[in-house]
């Protein structure tokens, strides 16, 4: 809806690409891919990553660029209920949803709810759509490369397009590999 509306405030068009499917049809290269990229330790925590909140507040302290700390979980909630918007009120609300998600949904129900509302690039929400519109497949068939490049442009999917994630799908790959996957 958010994407919907600041398109007509543009005067621009919008199209919408979405199907929810069931995490069995998402190809586990691209779960994995996704959690490497996205919530290394995922399976770890309890929907804060304390470690990497940690490291990314010793960087933020020493002028660094921030990496962002944000689990799976806590990016279900805030597409679920806040948009793309930051505040401290939201991140507020968020931190009171984030330990209510994992305790009722569970990490299986939250990556499959995830990996099917975030947002792929323009109008692409979901894997199954993303898969379609950049690969000309189903979510189930899609590969290791594939679902790295995929991943790739998680964290800026309106600027990034995986033909062009070569070093971060790289590296992506890599954690999968350390990961044992």
């Amino acid at each position: 809806m958010e994407r919907r509306l600041q398109a007509w405030i543009h005067g621009r068009p919008y199209h919408e690409h979405y199907k929810f499917i069931p995490l069995r049809e998402i190809s586990p290269d691209l779960q994995h891919a996704v959690i490497a990229a996205e919530d290394a330790r995922f399976y770890e925590h309890h929907g804060f990553d304390w470690h990497a909140i940690e490291i990314d507040a010793d960087e933020d302290m020493e002028g660094g660029r921030m990496r962002g700390a944000s689990t799976i979980t806590q990016q279900l909630v805030k597409n679920l209920f806040f948009g793309t918007g930051r505040s401290i009120v939201r991140k507020g609300a968020e931190t009171t949803l984030v330990p209510v998600a994992e305790f009722v949904l569970g990490k299986q129900r939250i990556l499959e709810i995830y990996l099917n509302v975030v947002e792929w690039g323009p109008g692409i929400y979901g894997a199954d759509a993303a898969a379609r519109a950049y690969d000309g497949t189903a979510a189930r068939n899609v590969g290791r490369e594939e679902g790295a490049r995929l991943a790739a442009i998680l964290p800026a999917p309106l600027k990034r397009r995986p033909e062009r994630m070569n070093r971060y799908s790289a590296l992506i790959l890599e954690r999968m590999r350390q990961m044992g996957w």
